[in-house]
């Protein structure tokens, strides 16, 4: 199963609420090695107005927003696999933020730059509208109970400011290996003026989404893991 520990929780609104919930979490030697090396390059301040990409990035290449990267092993992944696509990524848990520093780092990855900061507030004052070529948002927390529901990330207001950011032809992301969920995407993302769906109902696995430790384990185990892939209009 995919590890939910680190990846994004709640909803943006209202504004109190966050799109996390921080967490208790060791930062080891080797990732506070890469925040005091490799962070001044790779990490970008949030600074609460509109990010040149171009700057940011030292070119200018289609960019792709992740939103809760975990301990970064997907991200490594697939920006090695597209290194002519750019990739803003936000998480706000340090072991995680530092865990993907060292990975750039062993990798010598160049197109990753890291927002250690809120989801939400990145999206609503630093990403311009129709910027994006793409957002990722792998296995938020489903929040189970039902009485929890209301602080899943994937929620109307949210997926509309995220279809408002993307160009002509971007894509929305999203994967959970919580079929309630999946369905609950589905629904949202269908119901979105500004997206259309890629596929009928669920998509194939994208070729660049890697399957990960947890979920080659939930796999064996017989758990399903479901890809939802909208396009904007």
């Amino acid at each position: 199963m995919p590890d939910h520990s680190s990846t994004p929780q709640g909803v943006p609104f209202p504004r109190a609420v966050r799109s996390f919930v921080r967490r208790a979490g060791r930062t080891t030697t080797g990732q506070a090695r890469a925040f005091e090396t490799l962070g001044p390059r790779f990490l970008v301040p949030y600074t609460g107005q509109p990010l040149d990409f171009a700057a940011a990035f030292g070119r200018a290449a289609p960019t792709v927003l992740e939103i809760g990267f975990g301990m970064g092993e997907a991200t490594a992944h697939i920006a090695a696999l597209l290194p002519s696509t750019n990739f803003l990524c936000c998480e706000v848990h340090e072991p995680g933020v530092g865990a993907l520093l060292k990975r750039i780092g062993e990798q010598g990855l160049e197109n990753i730059r890291i927002v250690a900061h809120d989801a939400v507030e990145v999206v609503d004052q630093m990403v311009p509208e129709a910027s994006l070529a793409g957002i990722h948002v792998f296995f938020p927390d489903p929040w189970h109970k039902l009485r929890h529901h209301k602080r899943r990330l994937i929620q109307p207001a949210l997926v509309s400011r995220l279809a408002r950011r993307l160009g002509p032809g971007g894509y929305l992301h999203c994967a959970t290996d919580w079929e309630p969920y999946a369905q609950q995407m589905l629904e949202v993302l269908g119901a979105e003026p500004l997206l259309r769906n890629t596929a009928e109902g669920f998509a194939p696995k994208p070729h660049y989404r890697p399957l990960t430790k947890f979920e080659n384990r939930g796999l064996k185990l017989g758990h399903g893991v479901w890809d939802v892939v909208f396009e904007r209009r």
